[in-house]
């Protein structure tokens, strides 16, 4: 998922428990499934950031080079204004693009 795109809000936003716990029926699992996602999306992020800012790398430390690195920092400043992981998630959920299972459910319908 392109995570630059999103529509999910900058900042929190109340919401309502009902709706949150609709699909699973228990509060705490939506919470969980949220948590979880929530570290997956971080962890894409970091490891896209990781590479782009690699290309940057410099293996020698020069006081020059440092201030004159616009670029790094212009898309460090971008991944900072992403609406944060957990914002995307409850973004993700609303929108029904999130799969979940709960196996020990599955396991007593059998």
């Amino acid at each position: 998922m392109d995570y630059k795109k999103t529509k999910a809000a900058q900042s929190t936003i109340p919401r309502d428990l009902e709706i949150l716990s609709q699909e699973t029926g228990n509060i705490y699992e939506t919470v969980m499934i949220l948590g979880k996602r929530a570290n997956q999306i971080s962890s894409e992020l970091k490891e896209e950031l990781n590479q782009k800012l690699q290309e940057f790398a410099s293996y020698t430390d020069n006081l020059e080079e440092i201030f004159e690195n616009r670029e790094q920092i212009e898309i460090s400043k971008f991944y900072e204004r992403l609406p944060k992981p957990t914002l995307i998630s409850f973004q993700e959920l609303e929108e029904g693009q999130i799969y979940h299972r709960n196996p020990a459910r599955e396991s007593k319908q059998n």
